[in-house]
């Protein structure tokens, strides 16, 4: 039996026949798509032939649920009836009416489109509500996750390292320093900032604080050194003779002044003596200024050993000494704290007497 030809459109000037577009768009495998009261059915294939004897291409139909729609499953596209309608060829009719099945199934494809558009946009505009929503409660935890270990902890010290140890006063006058013992540096001072007002009524004294640049200690610890060892009750301060007032700018009584060995040896050359054998400090009487050996300052001496903080104590208190007058002096008994003004760097005993380290000039005050 032959098989059919090639599909043919409409006669020229027929109206007819459906459109090119929509026989190109629905073919004969298509499935019809029916809705009722806006609720898709499944569908189920049925094959229509049209005639045996031509053996046409089958359309499908689609079936609703019982009682639901015209019965059967038709509806206004779908005839019902197995044979083609009167008062036509078949060919003919089953062309038409495949046409007007494409032309329902595109209305239908589009409402379906619509609805479907409108539901995605509304599940969309719940989304986003929802995502809203979860954002106003929750964009201030997420922003501080996202910051996270960029902040700054709360309890953290503005400028201080974590896990950084601030020493007291006592420890920081307790500890060696590194300092060169051949160590000459700039020459050049720069005076402490600040007052440190004079605590007592006794005749005061003022002074200056001056450090040589680069040398590396803490010129604050220093200052601060001064005035509380020099306004002690042990110290030239006893029995509320005397009171040291810390100024940083005008004239001073004497400027105790912190320098490397080789700039010490400079100034106290000055005034005629010689600190280059022993490493020492000097009070430079024919200049204004007290000065305080830095390699001293950082490292002590083997008199005092480790009592660093005692060793600074009694260098301030000997060159200040100095200037207000008092020379050198030994202990005379075996035994004795050694006097402050005794060159107590350099040794502790002699003439056969052992003295003990002293820092001050009343000690049992």
């Amino acid at each position: 039996m032959p098989q059919d030809g090639p599909r043919q459109g409409p006669r020229p000037g027929s109206r007819r026949g459906p459109r090119q577009e929509y026989l190109d768009a629905f073919g004969e495998d298509e499935e019809d798509v029916f809705t009722g009261a806006g609720t898709p059915y499944a569908s189920t294939r049925v094959q229509e032939p049209y005639s045996s004897e031509t053996g046409r291409d089958s359309v499908s139909r689609t079936t609703a649920p019982a009682g639901v729609g015209g019965g059967d499953g038709g509806d206004a596209n779908n005839r019902g009836g197995d044979a083609p309608p009167a008062g036509g060829s078949a060919a003919a009719q089953g062309l038409k009416g495949r046409a007007f099945a494409g032309i329902a199934a595109a209305a239908v494809t589009t409402v379906l489109a619509v609805v479907v558009a409108g539901q995605v946009a509304a599940g969309r505009d719940d989304d986003s509500a929802r995502s809203q929503s979860a954002s106003g409660r929750t964009r201030e935890a997420v922003d501080d996750a996202a910051r996270g270990d960029d902040r700054p902890s709360a309890s953290a010290s503005p400028g201080a390292s974590a896990g950084a140890v601030t020493l007291t006063y006592a420890q920081q006058m307790s500890t060696k320093y590194a300092l060169g013992p051949k160590l000459k540096g700039s020459g050049k001072f720069d005076a402490i900032a600040g007052v440190a007002k004079a605590p007592g009524k006794g005749r005061k004294y003022t002074y200056r604080v001056d450090v040589e640049q680069g040398l590396g200690l803490d010129g604050e610890l220093f200052a601060q050194a001064v005035q509380k060892t020099l306004n002690d009750a042990r110290s030239w301060a006893h029995n509320g003779a005397r009171t040291f007032e810390r100024i940083e700018s005008g004239k001073a009584d004497f400027v105790i002044t912190l320098a490397s060995p080789g700039t010490t040896a400079v100034w106290c050359a000055k005034s005629g003596l010689d600190t280059t054998e022993d490493n020492v400090s000097c009070d430079s009487a024919a200049t204004e200024r007290v000065m305080i050996n830095a390699y001293r300052w950082a490292q002590g001496s083997v008199t005092f050993g480790d009592q660093m903080y005692a060793y600074r104590q009694m260098l301030i208190n000997h060159e200040v000494g100095h200037r207000l007058g008092y020379g050198h002096v030994t202990c005379d008994k075996d035994g004795e704290p050694a006097p402050v003004m005794q060159q107590q760097t350099k040794f502790l005993d002699h003439d056969g007497i052992h003295c003990l380290p002293n820092a001050w000039p009343y000690p049992s005050s």
